[in-house]
């Protein structure tokens, strides 16, 4: 079987320590070009993995390579729109790494355009390609834990200096919520079976940026009754970076960070989860490895993906009235 041809669009650390050196090591990938608005960076790039062709135009990556499988979009969310209409409209399929979109609005006309030219788009959300989030995800599914009736996740991470594009609104989108919450918001929400929001309550504070939110903590309430948290900051004072996802059942719960899997069994509560070995490290790179083979796999038609433009559409909503609930100071029913 042939090679999956692959273009990759935005050469920031994400794809140099991430995308990059994980493709390039796929047997069944072959990275064709790369392209980022710094032409030495692309150029550098290219000949440090070996890339045939690169490019400081993304315009004109797109006239001259016209027989690629899919095309990876790492650039600012800034860019996100025009780049992935652009791609679609020339037949290509598309992996964007999250979020899909600065608005509402943006996120439904690159999914339209998706569904209008028949290519498939997936939006990056490595978290639910990790190791034990897929255990986790498996004993949920076959009601191991009962009914899922609370889940909290959050997030906390001081901001990369290198990603000072992210505290501008106009080019993110928004602040924190868009780095880490809506990371969260989909990995909790993708282990609860995407309840449908009757309200929303949030909270969003601003201690050390101007034009976005550096800490944010919201509260969802489902029509089938159960209740998530989210919770997502910058500016959190603790001496690591940390993140959980805690999804609590009626007979059962289970934790990611560290990774728990707890049932009553003879009155006594075990843990039931699979021994894991793995380092905070490893499960972080392997969740990029399984997500890119799943992409990779989905332009062979082995499958379809998952991750779609319809639901970061879904989440888009909902962080736009997670916004909305916290500039008026009260609760937002959702219709």
């Amino acid at each position: 079987m042939e090679k999956a041809r692959i273009g990759i669009v935005g050469l920031g650390s994400i794809a140099q320590t991430i995308h990059l050196p994980i493709l390039s090591k796929f047997p069944d990938v072959e990275i064709v070009t790369v392209c980022d608005l710094d032409r030495a960076k692309a150029q550098y790039i290219a000949d440090k993995f070996k890339v045939r062709r690169y490019y400081n135009n993304y315009e004109k990556m797109l006239i001259i390579e016209q027989d690629l499988d899919g095309i990876l979009i790492c650039t600012p969310t800034l860019l996100h729109k025009d780049m992935a209409l652009a791609a679609l409209e020339e037949k290509n399929n598309i992996l964007i790494e999250k979020p899909l979109a600065r608005t509402t609005k943006e996120a439904e006309e690159i999914t339209a355009a998706a569904k209008k030219f028949h290519q498939s788009l997936m939006v990056g959300m490595n978290n639910r390609f990790r190791p034990d989030a897929m255990i986790l995800k498996s004993f949920i599914t076959d009601k191991a834990l009962g009914r899922i009736f609370y889940s909290k996740a959050g997030w906390f991470k001081k901001l990369n200096t290198e990603s000072a594009w992210l505290t501008k609104k106009t080019q993110s989108g928004g602040g924190v919520i868009f780095d880490l919450g809506i990371v969260m918001l989909d990995l909790a929400f993708w282990m609860m079976g995407y309840p449908d929001v009757k309200e929303i309550t949030a909270t969003n504070y601003s201690h050390h940026t101007k034009d976005v939110e550096d800490s944010s903590v919201a509260m969802l309430k489902m029509k089938n009754g159960s209740t998530l948290t989210i919770e997502s900051s910058w500016s959190f004072e603790s001496t690591s970076d940390f993140f959980y996802c805690d999804c609590f059942g009626t007979e059962g719960s289970g934790s990611l960070n560290p990774f728990r899997i707890i049932k009553r069994m003879h009155g006594n509560l075990v843990n039931v989860a699979p021994v894991n070995t793995e380092s905070p490290q490893s499960l972080y790179r392997k969740s990029y490895e399984n997500e890119l083979k799943h992409w990779i796999g989905s332009l062979r038609g082995l499958h379809t993906v998952i991750s779609t433009g319809d639901e970061a559409v879904h989440r888009m909503k909902i962080v736009e009235s997670i916004y909305k609930s916290a500039k008026r100071g009260k609760a937002v029913v959702l219709q």
